[in-house]
């Protein structure tokens, strides 16, 4: 730690302080100095580790990105300036679909894992309208190229706004460290049978082909219409359903109404026939049928949504998909095994007007054929309702029976509730939509994705003689060979060219969830597997920083694997910031393209300018855009120059502090100093901002005006010298009070009188603060505040009068409550321009004014 300061080092002033090319000068010297270099030195006790956020790397930051991590920077950097030996490095979450999607964009290129690896290949200049299928090789080359240039771009952009970090020890979700530490996890997992394999309905992407995660769901209101269809009862009559979605009618494996139902009791145990298609269906009761929805008694299909995946599973029925994983209804042969019905000439007719049709076009079809049999009741009653979407997808999701990688999650739901009970949440609520999460689970994790660009999966299969694949007995590889990619690397005892060949083997060709790679951000970055002596000092973390909309996805995935692999969690704290909202109130993402980028805002208000509105939130908060609230940061900062220069163009001399104002000045700021100390503890940063703020203000419009006379000389030497003593202990402190939030005018005011940063300089103490006037004064506290009434009384009459500030009153009478400022009286009357002060018992204060102006 520097020191606080230091009487061999000259006051150094420039003529006209600025603002600008502050950011360039002290990012030079903070990089050359190596302020924010983690002391791995350290034991664990006297670090503060953070599990940074990896922003995704597929495109430019924007104001969001810089909002939520200037939090986390203000918090580092307290802490950094408590004595902490701060772990803050940065990550770049570069795999997965976002990334895939900037590439084929940026370069016009596809993936066909098919194709041979080309050496040579090279992207044209343009991408061209029609895209170039490429291997996947070639592709992953792609997406590392444009990510490294992306990753350059954030880097500027964060050095640029001030993040703190060590930048020796940035990481990337699909660098080989990342690859290594996920691909182990996974085979430790699996090993003890938590990662499992199953072929089992999984959410389906039908445009991007890969499994979807419930994480990675949203609602979204669409159009859609009940059909009213009856199905028909073997010994006569029929029994009415209504569905959104009649073209699964092919798929439907039973009926269901609830168990207390009075309308459907007697059905139970009995079955039906599905129109068109005569099956033969069970009608089961279940707890989950809702009376009140349609005629009260639903179709069960494999798979409409996710209540028919619990019902089929408790229930224990067949499954019968029609669903392809392109989208559309595949091609089947009524009569076969599984696909039984009472006319299956009439079925097989019915169902080829409807195969490789998308679901909508044969919800169209076969509400027709309905129409025709009769079966249809009524017309189609049109509704809107909530529709599961993946997250980044354009179509409905369908359920389809694939092949998949899961983490068993629901049986370690009570553990994972009593995780969240231990981590401490800043603010407080946002505890509740961790709870709601993971008591709404409705199945276990789905790791796998049918992508290229994402950590393989470090597993082969064996290959029968007869050419099929044998999932049940997957060949796993050895850690000591991680990471490793199976579509190019080999198993143990084989041979490259027994690759898909009858008795050889053939590789995992998917990929993990993004997911499941950040999930372990604490472990790549902690050196988990590469470096245990680092990891043994930063971990648990002490702080997971993140948006609450990523509570159900990487808040929640982090916890479940730091259960699994360590049975603890993974950090102490969890600071969640809010949205950025748009001028429509909407949430600001790249998706909806509402986004700002914020550089060009960093050029006109400045860094610290911008990193005020962002530390101005509230945590948890969602805030809404405002240039204006930048605008006031940048004039904060040029405030702070210019005080900061007055208070130190005249700084002898020094002496005692012995002067009221000035001691109740100094018991105020120990006590701002005190208070922002145990907010910023409790991650109220917003707070503390706001109060020091507050406190800056007055004390350049009132303090610096009651004392500047006394600080010229016109009251002698002492009088002074205990102003000026006074303004430096407030300068020192009010600037490192302010140094986690706006870093480059801070480091710059600090730099005019102290050696090192002021980033490194010690806290201030309450004790501190008023070290120099034996403790705190409250008596001269009181003088403080009916000093500043008074004063704000004085100007309010002023400007009712329309008098200038620098009118001269002759004689002011004032009510008694303003008395307590009388041991300064002095430094009031010299502000107010006051030649005559008495008290009397009058309802407000009377102003007689000179005729002639102050000087």
């Amino acid at each position: 730690m520097s020191d606080r300061s230091d009487p061999s080092h000259p006051i150094t002033l420039p003529e006209k302080p600025a603002l600008e090319g502050l950011e360039a000068k002290w990012n030079a010297r903070w990089q050359e100095s190596g302020t924010y270099r983690f002391d791995r030195t350290r034991p664990r006790s006297d670090v503060y580790s953070i599990d940074t956020p990896p922003p995704t790397v597929s495109g430019s930051l924007h104001v969001g990105h810089v909002f939520s991590f200037t939090h986390t920077d203000v918090i580092a950097r307290f802490h950094r300036m408590r004595g902490k030996a701060v772990f803050y490095p940065m990550g770049w979450d570069d795999n997965g679909l976002a990334t895939e999607r900037r590439v084929q964009n940026f370069y016009g290129v596809r993936c066909d894992p098919s194709l041979p690896y080309a050496p040579s290949f090279q992207p044209p200049e343009k991408p061209p309208k029609q895209a170039i299928p490429i291997s996947r090789p070639n592709f992953i080359e792609l997406c590392n190229r444009l990510t490294a240039e992306d990753e350059r771009a954030f880097e500027h952009l964060w050095r640029h706004i001030g993040l703190s970090v060590d930048w020796s020890m940035t990481y990337a979700t699909i660098d080989r460290r990342a690859q290594r530490a996920s691909q182990a996890a996974f085979l430790r997992l699996q090993k003890r049978g938590i990662a499992y394999q199953l072929e089992a309905p999984t959410l389906w992407d039908i445009d991007l082909r890969t499994a979807v995660a419930q994480a990675e769901l949203e609602d979204r209101e669409q159009p859609g219409a009940y059909h009213r269809i009856q199905f028909a009862r073997p010994g006569g009559g029929t029994v009415e359903i209504e569905t959104t979605r009649p073209e699964l009618i092919p798929a439907c494996v039973a009926l269901v109404a609830h168990p207390d139902d009075e309308r459907y009791k007697a059905l139970f145990g009995t079955n039906v026939i599905t129109p068109l298609f005569g099956v033969e269906v069970p009608v089961k009761p279940h707890a989950l049928a809702d009376p009140e929805k349609g005629s009260g008694i639903a179709m069960i299909c494999t798979f409409g949504d996710l209540t028919d995946v619990i019902w089929w599973r408790e229930l224990s029925l067949p499954v019968r998909a029609v669903i392809s994983p392109s989208g559309v209804l595949r091609p089947l042969t009524w009569g076969e095994a599984g696909w039984e019905s009472r006319d299956s000439a009439r079925a097989q007719q019915a169902y080829d007007r409807l195969a490789n049709l998308s679901p909508s076009k044969a919800r169209t079809a076969i509400v027709e054929q309905l129409r025709e049999s009769g079966d249809l009741i009524g017309e189609p009653r049109p509704i809107t309702h909530p529709v599961k979407f993946y997250e980044k997808g354009d179509r409905p999701l369908e359920i389809i029976t694939s092949r998949q990688w899961f983490i068993k999650t629901m049986e370690f739901r009570e553990a994972l509730l009593a995780r969240g009970r231990e981590l401490q949440w800043h603010p407080e609520y946002m505890q509740h939509r961790y709870e709601n999460w993971v008591n709404g689970l409705s199945g276990d994790w789905c790791i796998s994705r049918q992508r290229f660009f994402g950590v393989p999966f470090p597993v082969w299969y064996p290959v029968r003689a007869d050419g099929s694949v044998d999932y049940g007995r997957p060949l796993v590889s050895d850690e000591s060979r991680l990471p490793i990619d199976p579509s190019t690397d080999v198993p143990d005892g084989y041979t490259a060219d027994q690759r898909d060949t009858p008795n050889g083997f053939s590789g995992d060709t998917d990929i993990m969830d993004t997911w499941a790679t950040s999930s372990l951000t604490p472990q790549i970055v902690g050196g988990w597997l590469d470096d245990p002596d680092l990891f043994g000092r930063v971990f648990p973390m002490d702080l997971r920083p993140q948006a609450h909309d990523i509570i159900r996805t990487w808040l929640f995935t982090t916890v479940l694997r730091a259960h699994l692999q360590h049975d603890s969690l993974p950090w102490a704290h969890a600071a969640l910031s809010g949205w950025i909202l748009d001028p429509e109130r909407k949430k600001m993402s790249k998706s909806k393209g509402n986004v700002v980028t914020p550089m060009a805002l960093l050029e006109e208000y400045g860094s610290d300018g911008v990193r005020y509105w962002s530390a101005s939130a509230r945590p948890g908060t969602d805030t809404a855009f405002d240039p204006a609230q930048m605008k006031v940061g940048r004039r904060l900062a040029i405030k702070m120059l210019n005080a900061a220069r007055f208070a130190l163009l005249q700084a002898e001399p020094r002496g005692p502090i012995t002067e009221p104002l000035d001691r109740g000045m100094l018991t105020a700021l120990a006590r701002l100093v005190e208070e922002s100390t145990e907010q910023l503890e409790a991650y109220d940063y917003a707070r503390v901002l706001e109060r020091t703020e507050s406190f800056f203000w007055t004390f350049c419009d009132d303090y610096l005006e009651l004392v500047k006379s006394r600080r010229y000389g016109d009251f002698g030497t002492e009088a002074a010298a205990s102003a000026n003593s006074a303004m430096l202990v407030a300068l020192s402190t009010l600037i490192r009070l302010f140094a986690p939030y706006l870093p480059f005018v801070t480091e710059e005011v600090w730099s005019w009188w102290h050696q090192g940063s002021v980033h490194t300089a010690a806290w201030p103490t309450a004790a501190e603060v008023v070290a120099p006037i034996g403790g705190a004064d409250e008596s001269a506290l009181a003088v403080r505040e009916a000093t500043q009434h008074a004063l704000a009384e004085v100007r309010r009459l002023k400007s009712l009068l329309k008098k200038p500030t620098k009118a001269v009153i002759a004689r002011a009478v004032l009510p008694p409550a303003f008395s307590g400022l009388q041991p300064a009286a002095r430094d009031f009357q010299a502000a107010t321009h006051i030649r005559e002060l008495t008290f009397a018992e009058v309802a407000e204060a009377q102003l007689e004014f000179a005729e002639e102006p102050a000087a």
